[in-house]
This record gives C-alpha cells, structure tokens and sequence, in this order.
C-alpha cells in the first residue's frame, strides 16, 4: 500500500507545478503578461464570487503573505477590486472586474479543452471519478492529522 501512496504524493506536486506551466502557457500564448500563473489560479478560484481574504486563507488554498502579495498586484493592474466591509473594518472584500471575468472566462475554456482532450468515454469518466475519491480520501486524513495531531482510523 506505501508504494501507490508514495507515487500520489510525488504526483501532487509535480501534476500542481505542470498545470502552473500549463497556465503560464495559455496567458503567454493570449499576450497576457501582467500577471502570472498563480495570480490567474487565483482569480480562477475567486471567479464570480465575493469573497473575504481570510476565506482564501480558510479554505487553505494561499499562504497569508503570499495571498496578500497577490491580491495587492491583481488590483494595481485592474483584475480585482478590494472593499472593506461595512459591518467589519478588517475584513476586505475581492471582486474580479471586467477584465478579471475575462481572464477567468479564458482560464475556464482552458480547463474545458483539457478535460475534454483527456476524453469523454465511460471508462475515462469513471476512472477520473475514482481519482477525485481518493484524492478527497487523502484530504480528510492529512486534515484530520493536522486537527487531531493523529490519524484517525
């Protein structure tokens, strides 16, 4: 059982890097040169939501000086805007502008390619769904040990 394990583990970081290059790519190929890779993963993230800044925190997908490093280039350069709540002064609120819908918009029709290039058969469909499952398994055992300091069988 170690081994598959292992070779996930490997595999989650390379396939993450990849697909960084993956967007690189496309923002490179669409003349898009203001932002990078992580930055329009985070504009995909926050789509056409309103979110906080700590929820991107929450959910764990940025680091704290990392996020706020991002989101401060984002709006300089018009893809973001920042509105601090009414009801909580600390809270700043994210927005995409136009022209954040619209690289959010191009980074959605690249996933669409991508998942349509990996094939749309049965076999494809169940064997990417048994992938989520496992992966969705590994999250709740790292969370569960970094909440209760053990593996909780």
């Amino acid at each position: 059982m170690g081994q598959p394990y292992f070779e996930i583990i490997r595999l989650i970081e390379r396939l993450h890097r990849h697909f960084l290059d993956v967007l690189r790519t496309e923002l490179r190929r669409k003349g898009i040169e203001d932002i990078n890779a992580v930055q329009a993963l985070l504009l995909y993230n926050i789509g056409e939501n309103d979110v906080v800044i700590r929820d991107l925190k929450d959910r764990g997908y940025y680091q704290g000086s990392n996020v706020s490093y991002n989101i401060k280039g984002l709006t300089e350069y018009g893809y973001l805007t920042q509105e601090r709540s009414a009801h909580d002064r600390r809270s700043v609120r994210l927005k995409l502008t136009d022209k954040g819908l619209e690289l959010c918009a191009t980074v959605r029709t690249l996933q669409n390619d991508l998942a349509n290039a990996m094939g749309t058969d049965d076999d494809t469909k169940k064997s990417l769904d048994d992938t989520v499952s496992t992966m969705l398994r590994l999250e709740r055992t790292w969370s569960d040990f970094i909440h209760y300091g053990r593996i909780r069988v």
